[in-house]
């Protein structure tokens, strides 16, 4: 694997790194982790890679990456850049004959992530979309128990994401994870909701089984100066037939990652929170409450043991979860038959991802309006087949 972005000073970078290392699967062979040519070499050292394979440009790192015989070479890149950068360097990464997995969002528009698609369509890639919180076993089992004929109709979904370290102008204090999220340049057309609300709107898809399709949202900004948004609300409709409301936020003082989701039935309701992954609770209507927990020794559906690592008593929590990601990333490309229950989130999760985030501007701008996430018509198939 090689790596675009996640040099020194960079948060996510070096999660992915760790992420991908957990099993033994993948080996970081080369990176352009930063346009400061220094910053990429100092950080290829830190990890023990060749200077020659530390480049300045993505471009240098594909031509020559390319060039090199098979066995060697780089075959699949990981992208944790700002997210204007995800498009063009998986486009190029792709049409030089790598596989891409990339942090989330797809991009910066609908209209880009649907010339990605006809990319990744015509060249066959994999693509893949690090929505981290798909990877935890008790999101899974809580799918599982969604789908079941004793959990009935869904008809209520909550999700939260409250998080607090925008809450001054941390982007005028020298954060660079702040100063560009704040930027449209940079983020795309939603700040907090683009940032931290497209993990709840995938977890609300995922574990539903069902597409959001209608939303009335309002974003705003606590800060005069501050152009996207911080803070903001969602009421959505699900294909379902379910409603449902969804809170993004960073100004929530106090929050650290409290994102959480409630899912509610006719005969069963589900909870499940980030911050306390190892706990899933399920409510019957007849009063009956069950503990969900994760390990190896539990009895979960098949696909939440396949995401365990570790009987139960051992905590299993975010580097675990995105390890999972990257897990079945490398099965797919080193296994042509290898087919996981439910793909990795991919390209059709990045068009549902941009049509949610520009739907839900659209509907703010317009007073809170409801709103269809009204993809073009080519691609209308692609955004309403779930995994």
């Amino acid at each position: 694997m090689g790596m675009v972005g996640g040099g020194d000073g960079a948060f996510i970078g070096a999660v992915h790194r760790m992420a991908a290392a957990l099993d033994g699967r993948i080996d970081l062979v080369c990176g352009a982790f930063s346009r400061d040519h220094d910053n990429c070499r100092r950080t290829g050292e830190s990890l023990g890679l060749e200077a020659d394979r530390c480049y300045e440009r993505y471009s240098e790192m594909f031509a020559k990456e390319a060039a090199r015989a098979d066995g060697t070479k780089m075959e699949c890149v990981s992208i944790v850049t700002p997210n204007h950068l995800h498009v063009p360097i998986a486009k190029a990464a792709i049409e030089a004959g790598f596989h891409v997995i990339c942090d989330k969002p797809a991009g910066i528009s609908f209209d880009e992530v649907v010339n990605l698609a006809k990319t990744v369509e015509q060249t066959g890639a994999h693509f893949a979309l690090t929505h981290t919180y798909l990877g935890y076993p008790l999101v899974w089992q809580a799918r599982h128990l969604a789908a079941q004929p004793e959990f009935g109709s869904i008809r209520k979904v909550l999700v939260e994401y409250p998080q607090g370290w925008l809450a001054g102008d941390a982007e005028k204090s020298g954060s660079k994870q702040a100063a560009w999220r704040v930027d449209p340049q940079y983020s795309g057309p939603a700040g907090a909701m683009g940032d931290i609300g497209s993990h709840a709107h995938s977890l609300v898809e995922f574990i539903t089984g069902s597409r959001m399709d209608t939303v009335a949202a309002r974003l705003r900004s606590h800060f005069d100066d501050r152009v996207l948004d911080d803070d903001g609300e969602v009421s959505f409709t699900l294909a379902n037939g379910a409603t449902g409301t969804l809170i993004a936020s960073q100004v929530c003082v106090g929050e650290e990652n409290s994102l959480s989701i409630r899912v509610y039935g006719e005969h069963s309701s589900l909870t499940w929170k980030q911050m306390e992954p190892n706990t899933l609770t399920e409510r019957r209507a007849d009063g009956l409450i069950r503990i969900h927990r994760p390990g190896t020794d539990k009895p979960l559906c098949d696909e939440a043991l396949a995401r365990c690592r570790l009987p139960s008593g051992h905590p299993e929590g975010y580097l675990e979860a995105f390890g999972n990601l990257y897990r079945d990333f490398a099965n797919i490309i080193r296994t042509p038959t290898y087919s996981p229950t439910t793909p990795l989130p991919g390209i059709a999760e990045g068009l549902r991802g941009m049509a949610f985030l520009e739907a839900v501007v659209a509907s703010s701008k317009n007073g809170a309006e409801w709103t269809e996430l009204a993809p073009s018509p080519e691609f209308r198939g692609v955004l309403g087949a779930l995994p």
